[in-house]
């Protein structure tokens, strides 16, 4: 996401840890940290690694670790609401409504589709170029 370019994976992490602290401390938030905070309390999950404090900046997620990464998990549910309320690429507003009227949830239709953003990402990583949108479309078409 281009609000979070420039920031480490420290700061970066810190932004999610911050987000949930002023959440649960009822404190006045950005619209960013809202929206970190909203998908937050979709994952209960991951509140015990955020309320860690330094055990959520020092973890390692690597796939030999059998661990998913939660920032990514989360980060990339960002990602799915950015283009949706954009419509970036073109025509992804229509596949997510289709897929959330399928599935009768939203969260579950963003679930779905990133999964299939996280393996155009690492494709576009792996060959060095930039993510290939037709093809993530067609994809996205395909769920």
């Amino acid at each position: 996401m281009p609000v979070f370019s420039g920031q480490n994976r420290d700061q970066l992490r810190q932004s999610y840890l911050d987000a949930w602290r002023k959440y649960t401390a009822r404190q006045p938030m950005e619209p960013l940290e809202a929206q970190l905070a909203a998908v937050i309390a979709e994952h209960p999950e991951y509140i015990p690694l955020l309320e860690s404090g330094s055990e959520a900046l020092a973890a390692d997620y690597t796939p030999e670790g059998g661990q998913a990464n939660p920032f990514l998990h989360m980060g990339l549910h960002l990602a799915i609401r950015e283009q949706v309320a954009t419509n970036r690429p073109p025509g992804i507003t229509r596949l997510h409504q289709s897929l959330r009227q399928r599935l009768a949830d939203s969260h579950a239709a963003e679930h779905a589709m990133l999964e299939v953003l996280a393996e155009t990402l690492w494709e576009a990583q792996r060959f060095g170029r930039a993510p290939d949108e037709q093809r993530y479309l067609e994809r996205l078409r395909a769920l």
